[in-house]
């Protein structure tokens, strides 16, 4: 069966989520169906969302094994993008919900696929779909894109240093042939980068390249921007949203949006700093390391009697 990452913080998530028995919740992101599994053994009922087909079914096996159909559990899996959240949620009768969860992290099993093309440790397609029914691929931006297009995007998706000389590296070398798989776009980095700065870095230079072209490719920042207003509006009052970001610009969308909507009362911040993995956790899990998870809680309606 295909891996996928540990759910990370799970203890936190569970903890301020403060599941409760027979209320009902929505897993945005479900993975491998770790934090799903969490809170049905807690009693809640819960519709889980995934837009990786091979999530999907890694988690219905998992879940199926895990969680057994029962009184006790209650659960829905289905495929589908959380940009689509309200209408996939009211489609399964979730329309009113005590909590919602997403874990925008990228899975260990999309990560050690060569095939999907996420990694630059490994040399497969230069692909990076997590819905492999999207049309535009990494390549696709690689060679498709100009030399100011391709800088934009490591700028402004992953704060790349280098992204002009990256950017100038890749069409001189797409010049000579297209480049498609991830071992020729992670050579072509480590040629244009500085020796020196290769010495200082304490991360692989394709680190932030492979990051942007993941993001725009999914349309990930477009998607979270979109589907956080129908988060709000799917909860009951006192529902809680929980995010878990692993990049500084969903990071920035996450804040922005509960900090906007605090300031009108319809949402009140539970963690005032995003909490971060411990040291423990890290070590267990190092992916875990960038992660902050951000809580909000819906107030209830102004109508409504306190």
């Amino acid at each position: 069966m295909a891996r996928f990452h540990k759910p990370v913080l799970l203890k936190k998530v569970l903890e301020y989520l403060e599941v409760k028995e027979g209320e009902k919740y929505l897993d945005a992101t479900a993975g491998g169906g770790g934090h799903t599994q969490a809170i049905l053994k807690l009693g809640g009922k819960i519709l889980a969302i995934d837009c990786d087909p091979e999530a999907v079914k890694a988690a219905r096996v998992y879940l199926a094994s895990a969680c057994p159909p029962g009184k006790h559990y209650f659960w829905r899996l289905v495929s589908g993008n959380f940009k689509d959240l309200k209408e996939i949620a009211k489609k399964e009768g979730f329309s009113e919900v005590a909590g919602i969860l997403f874990d925008l992290g990228v899975s260990s099993y999309q990560l050690e696929t060569e095939e999907r093309g996420f990694s630059f440790r490994d040399n497969g397609p230069l692909d990076m779909r997590m819905d492999p029914r999207l049309g535009v691929t990494a390549a696709d931006l690689i060679n498709g894109l100009n030399k100011g297009e391709l800088n934009e995007i490591f700028s402004k998706f992953s704060q790349e240093h280098y992204s002009r000389r990256f950017a100038e590296a890749i069409c001189q070398s797409r010049r000579l042939r297209p480049i498609r798989t991830t071992g020729e776009l992670v050579a072509v980095i480590e040629k244009a980068l500085p020796g020196k700065a290769k010495r200082k870095m304490k991360i692989h230079p394709a680190t932030r390249v492979f990051q942007a072209l993941r993001i725009v490719v999914n349309d990930e920042l477009n998607n979270l921007k979109e589907a956080l207003p129908q988060a709000q509006d799917l909860l009951k009052p006192k529902g809680r949203l929980a995010i878990i970001s692993f990049h500084s610009g969903e990071d920035r969308i996450v804040k922005q949006f509960f900090k906007d909507k605090e300031s009108t009362s319809q949402l009140r911040i539970i963690t005032k700093k995003p909490i971060r993995p411990t040291l423990e956790e890290i070590k267990e899990n190092p992916r875990s390391r960038s992660a902050k998870l951000r809580v909000a809680e819906k107030n209830k309606n102004i109508n409504e009697k306190n």
